[in-house]
């Protein structure tokens, strides 16, 4: 075989390489990637079945309900226009309040029941995430659009 021929074997095995390396971290990427959704694009069948994703929006006052076991909560998020119930297991981060920013992490069971495997609350009075905040103006606009007289 001539040096030439050996060098290209050499640069197609090298691209060959890297191309499933790539392929790999892709992959990977794929897999653990989050997308965020608000209740009325879950209610509209938006969000993903079977898949982890983040729901965000605001917990509905006077809707926490906590089970005799301490660790098992309830409670619903809106997004001003729709409301998801949510299930947690597990201790809740001391910011969590009702009336205030949440964004919860799991899957849905059922049409509409969403079970959460981490609960994430805003961390001060001036802050909430950025996409939680598009979707309460979308959702405050939905209800305007929706309650205006006809």
């Amino acid at each position: 075989m001539k040096p030439r021929h050996k060098r290209l074997l050499l640069i197609l095995a090298g691209l060959a390489a890297l191309g499933v390396a790539a392929a790999l971290v892709l992959s990977a990427f794929k897999q653990n990637l989050v997308f965020f959704y608000t209740p009325t694009q879950v209610l509209a069948g938006e969000a993903p079945h079977g898949r982890s994703f983040r729901l965000g929006g605001m917990v509905v006052a006077g809707s926490l309900v906590r089970q005799a076991d301490g660790v098992t909560v309830h409670f619903l998020v809106t997004d001003l226009s729709k409301t998801i119930p949510v299930n947690y297991r597990g201790i809740l981060p001391d910011l969590f309040k009702e009336g205030k920013g949440v964004v919860a992490q799991g899957k849905l069971d059922g049409a509409s029941n969403f079970t959460a495997d981490e609960v994430l609350a805003k961390h001060d009075e001036n802050y909430m995430p950025p996409e939680a905040a598009y979707a309460l103006k979308k959702g405050q606009e939905a209800n305007k659009l929706n309650n205006a007289p006809k």
